[in-house]
């Protein structure tokens, strides 16, 4: 077995090893790039790409429902669902080049497309290749959680690694999970024409703002989604049929299709991390605030890494490997200021706390402003929604909360107020072009000093500065 060495070795080429390949790789660095599966990780070729692109041919599904509040009429479309596929798919194709094996050959990064496993601390083996390498990051993601539901293991189901396989239009989807995943893909599906019907053990996007969340859920009640809240799935039976429990009784749903919802769970088993001396809890990669393991010359990132799952966060934990491993430089995994948005209609954007986790730690002040207050809103006829900033009993800002149309969008200031780059004042000073959907969030900031412009004693002070000559 011949023996390749180098300075870097990356293992999965998902959104954090791809960010950590090319970076290094242009920094002068050797690097080698294993993959057992797709190039592109979950998000191009299972996630975020194919979702917001089923997404908005949904939108274009429903537009049709809006054109009669602006004096237009039109028949209701007809909805191709292969062609759909296709055009999902094409997206896919058109970003690919980018995560591609041919692009990262050209940057100078060695790719082996196999499995990989540790030998020992500085070694490992793919694709019948040895590997030794001065710096290892794993960067392996995850994969779509399958719960030991009885039953399951004889029923087809989808997760949304197999959904893009589909070929026809489900006639009534039943969803396990009311998460991000399962509530775009519950509004997307019955935009096409699906039966759609969502099981969710708790509440509806249980880690959300539940003012927020609740205006989401109000939206899929609208759209036709039969949403059963506090619902345990206890049992799956061919057809495919979904027992459930909620409020003491059983319930039997059947549908045509059973799409798995429930999150994405981290595997590391193939790796053999015992061999390279690295330590892991309850299945978890033990990690430093800088994401290296408990071995000093392997690191992790992305979803491997535990926590929270966002491509943007695997990004950001891209940039604290190549500091750290490259540069040895101080760079901190747990300073980072993690945004994240549901790509409904409304979307629903968060950063930093929200209200409930803000209360917990002590008082709160609220800021807000609806959309039904704002013109362009108003002009779009798209005013459900809000903007909400959660404040200290100082005033410091500590989250920010924003639902409505094009949420995410508008959700970029206050990731940096919220990191405390840019302070509520100077949001609130800001000029804007009018009308946009952003007058909002200047407006909800704006609100947090009314109170003490146009109180009394500023009252009194301007009477006594006009009597001056």
């Amino acid at each position: 077995m011949s023996l390749l060495e180098t300075d870097l070795c990356v293992i999965g080429a998902g959104s954090a090893g791809l960010s950590i390949a090319a970076g290094a790789s242009q920094l002068g660095a050797r690097v080698v790039l294993v993959e057992r599966g797709t190039m592109g990780g979950d998000c191009l070729n299972y996630g975020c790409v194919p979702s917001k692109s089923l997404l908005a041919a949904a939108h274009h599904a429903v537009a049709w429902r809006e054109a009669a509040g602006f004096g237009l009429t039109q028949a209701p479309p007809t909805v191709d669902f292969p062609a759909v596929m296709r055009a999902v798919r094409g997206t896919i194709a058109a970003i690919q080049p980018n995560d591609s094996q041919q692009r990262f050959e050209g940057l100078g990064v060695t790719v082996i497309r196999a499995e990989a496993r540790f030998l020992g601390p500085d070694r490992l083996v793919a694709g019948g290749r040895e590997l030794r390498a001065r710096r290892f990051v794993i960067a392996t993601g995850a994969r779509a959680l399958v719960p030991p539901i009885p039953g399951l293991e004889q029923v087809p189901y989808l997760t949304n690694e197999t959904l893009w396989d589909l070929e026809t239009l489900p006639g009534h989807l039943l969803i396990l999970g009311g998460g991000p995943i399962g509530c775009e893909l519950a509004q997307a599906f019955a935009r096409l024409g699906s039966q759609v019907t969502l099981v969710e053990m708790g509440r509806l996007l249980p880690k959300d703002d539940p003012e927020a969340a609740d205006l989401v859920r109000r939206a899929l009640l609208a759209e036709g989604v039969t949403l059963l809240e506090g619902a345990r799935a206890v049992g799956v039976e061919p057809g495919p049929v979904v027992l459930a429990e909620q409020a003491g009784r059983t319930l039997r749903l059947a549908g045509s299709h059973l799409l798995l919802a429930l999150g994405r769970r981290v595997d590391h088993s193939a790796l053999d991390l015992d061999k390279a001396g690295v330590s892991t809890e309850k299945g978890r990669l033990v990690l430093d605030r800088g994401l290296r393991t408990s071995n000093r010359r392997i690191y992790a990132a992305g979803d491997a890494a535990g926590g929270l799952q966002f491509t943007h966060l695997a990004g950001a934990h891209a940039g604290v490997v190549v500091k750290r491993a490259l540069f040895r430089l101080p760079a901190r995994a747990d300073r980072l200021v993690v945004p994240w948005v549901t790509y409904c209609d409304p979307e629903l954007a968060q950063v930093g706390l929200t209200e409930e986790q803000a209360a917990a730690e002590g008082p709160v002040r609220i800021y807000r402003w609806p959309f039904h207050d704002n013109d362009r809103a108003r002009a779009e006829q798209a005013t459900h929604g809000f903007v909400k900033l959660v404040c200290d009993r100082r005033g410091r800002l500590k989250g920010a909360t924003l639902v409505g149309r094009g949420a995410g969008e508008l959700l970029g200031p206050w990731c940096l107020a919220v990191a405390g780059k840019v302070s509520l004042g100077a949001l609130a000073g800001q000029v804007l072009p009018y009308p946009t959907r952003a007058e909002a969030g200047k407006r909800a900031a704006g609100s947090a000093f009314t109170g003490r412009l146009f109180s009394p004693r500023v009252r009194r002070l301007v009477r006594l500065l006009l009597k001056l000559p």
